[in-house]
């Protein structure tokens, strides 16, 4: 697929405390898009929280009292700019968690919440 005229931009908000690989998470990001036919000039926001604050964002989008792996919220909004997707919530000590438990490397549990997250969205 040509990819040359499509405008994807995902953009990542993370504490510097967590160890994530950027290129990584764009690269699949753009991947699973791409999957999914996503229109051009597409914007995405992923964003990593730790356990408080997604325990909060799922007790008030969710009711669910507990920091969920991830969280997504479509916006499917059309902007000067091209179509704003939507934002992804990814609890990055969850993450880690889960890597632990099905003996993964982060990156790997990082990358299949990315696209749990945008799947959501179609």
């Amino acid at each position: 697929h040509d990819c040359s005229k499509k405008r994807m931009i995902i953009t990542i908000f993370s504490s510097s405390r967590y160890k994530i690989n950027r290129k990584l998470i764009k690269a699949k990001a753009l991947e699973v898009l791409g999957e999914h036919n996503a229109q051009q000039d597409t914007t995405l926001s992923i964003a990593f929280v730790g356990k408080n604050k997604m325990r909060s964002v799922s007790k008030t989008y969710k009711n669910e009292d507990e920091a969920l792996p991830v969280l997504s919220f479509p916006f499917n909004e059309k902007r000067a700019d091209g179509m704003f997707l939507g934002e992804i919530l990814i609890c990055y000590p969850q993450g880690v968690l889960m890597a632990a438990h099905k003996n993964k490397r982060v990156d790997e549990v990082i990358n299949f919440l990315v696209q749990h997250g945008i799947e959501n969205f179609f």
